[in-house]
């Protein structure tokens, strides 16, 4: 289990999605891909990290493995990560990404419900 970070307990993660800053260089290659950013609390922050490097050393990818909100299992490959210290206790960021067609956006297209021509999508 050397290729993958497991979230055990608790809620999915929350992931920002990022567009600058340096983190943009991992952004590179073929394919087109959105970058996020989790953060989460972990007892073993450093070991986490240090699996990462291992992985990486070896060309390899480590994947960061959760449930989502309808509980099923999801992995995403993680390009960096950083285990920071807080009042709270140790922190994990790691930046991942995944393709954009993973990515459910919601869309907004002005419509009137006085318009008749259409269906009603209000019910």
């Amino acid at each position: 289990m050397d290729d993958r970070i497991t979230i055990i307990e608790g809620p999915p993660p929350a992931f920002e999605y990022i567009d600058d800053g340096w983190a943009l260089g991992l952004n590179e290659g073929p394919g087109m891909y959105d970058l996020a950013l989790t953060r989460l609390r972990t007892f073993n922050g450093p070991a986490l990290v240090e699996r990462c490097h291992r992985a990486w050393k070896r060309n390899d990818t480590i994947f960061l493995h959760y449930r989502n909100d309808y509980g099923l299992e999801e992995k995403v490959p993680i390009m960096a990560a950083r285990a920071l210290d807080s009042n709270d206790g140790q922190v994990l960021y790691l930046w991942i990404r995944r393709k954009g067609s993973e990515i459910e956006y919601d869309f907004d297209f002005g419509t009137d419900d006085d318009e008749e021509d259409g269906p009603n999508y209000d019910n």
